[in-house]
């Protein structure tokens, strides 16, 4: 079945030999080449060689040749392929059971990557707040002006930044350089910590496909590309998903395979809480019985070069433009619930947060599942 199933590749593929191209059976059919059109003439193909009925969806059904050929198997022995269940919305009875957060995963300033990280930075008291990055070819000389009245400037010369946030590892994902560019960061983070967050709570993210996990994710800030100068014709074709929030839980869903509920919301600050609300409501409602609450709410890194991965394109606008209404403290820092309250700051970050009900996250603790394959989330720029 898998030779089979190669050679129907090589000729929608058009390649003469099966043997002439890479095949990797985990390896996604749109990272072969696939496209809409592809995916239903080897749908077709397949139909005819075995004689299954299969549907146009197949490929991105069974999105590997590897879950294609266990499919195929599956058919022709009159099997049901073996795949989590999935409660169908408003089935389950409501419940009141309490709810755990099994696993947490974060991106925050002061090179905090992990919970635990982030709890040493606080017992540690070191400072998360830095200077802006030099990385992204920002005039910073002439970003900053110390009157707030100066049109176009910062007044202060500090912030919270992730300082690698334009460094992504496309391949573990299964995305193309060229696609990956053309995403805004906030997409290459949520995808980073939903792949840590489930590793921290011993599932491996490759054994997710078809399962009911619901994503929900908050998000504020959509001016990716909105300013650039110009964006290279190879990478145009992806800058609709790239860039739009609507797409954010929806690809995390699709890179994983999940089939619970997909949600993005922007309610502003509040965007975050609203997401863990909608996970938890999911999960007490029967719509799912895993949920993904992601929250990137700040501004995101900055654009780079298309032509270099240090640089940016356009200049950190996010940063001038509240030093007119004064609301930026010039420290960098806000002080909160303080009689020393000092204005406000808007850092960069992101986290992710792992939910299930009590009794169902205490049997992941117990019936821990064999790692992934696959390395943790590596960085590297591009």
């Amino acid at each position: 079945m898998t030779d089979l199933v190669k050679e129907s590749v090589a000729v929608v593929l058009g390649h003469r030999d099966p043997d002439a191209f890479d095949w990797n059976t985990q390896q996604s059919f749109k990272s072969l080449g696939f496209d809409s059109l592809g995916a239903v003439k080897l749908r077709n193909r397949l139909r005819d060689l075995t004689g299954v009925e299969l549907p146009a969806t197949l490929v991105f059904d069974h999105p590997t040749p590897e879950t294609l050929v266990g499919h195929l198997r599956a058919e022709l022995l009159g099997e049901q392929p073996r795949t989590p269940s999935t409660p169908v919305a408003g089935a389950a009875p409501a419940t009141d059971e309490p709810l755990a957060i099994v696993a947490m995963s974060t991106r925050l300033p002061g090179g905090v990557d992990s919970p635990e990280a982030l709890w040493e930075l606080v017992t540690e008291r070191r400072d998360a707040i830095s200077g802006f990055p030099v990385d992204r070819d920002w005039d910073l000389d002439g970003l900053y002006h110390p009157d707030p009245d100066h049109p176009g400037t910062s007044y202060t010369r500090s912030g919270g930044f992730l300082h690698d946030a334009a460094q992504f590892d496309a391949a573990l994902f299964g995305i193309s350089p060229r696609e990956a560019l053309a995403m805004d960061p906030q997409q290459r983070l949520l995808l980073e910590t939903s792949w840590e967050a489930l590793e921290r709570a011993g599932i491996d993210p490759l054994s997710t496909r078809g399962s009911d996990i619901g994503v929900f994710t908050g998000i504020v800030h959509h001016d990716y590309v909105t300013r650039l100068r110009q964006v290279p014709e190879d990478v145009q074709g992806y800058l609709m998903t790239g860039t739009a929030a609507s797409v954010a839980s929806g690809r995390v869903s699709y890179v994983f395979g999940f089939e619970g509920p997909a949600v993005t919301v922007d309610t502003a600050c509040s965007s975050s809480l609203v997401a863990m609300h909608l996970a938890a409501q999911a999960l007490r409602q029967g719509e799912c019985s895993m949920a993904l609450a992601a929250a990137r709410p700040s501004w995101p890194a900055r654009r780079r070069s298309w032509s270099s991965p240090a640089s940016a394109v356009c200049p950190p606008t996010a940063a001038a433009r509240p030093s007119r209404p004064r609301p930026t403290a010039r420290a960098g820092r806000r002080v909160s619930a303080s009689w020393s309250w000092s204005a406000c700051r808007w850092p960069r970050n992101a986290g992710t947060r792992f939910w299930r009900c009590c009794g169902a996250a205490r049997s992941i603790r117990t019936a821990r599942p064999t790692a992934s394959p696959r390395p943790t989330v590596r960085r590297s720029s591009g």
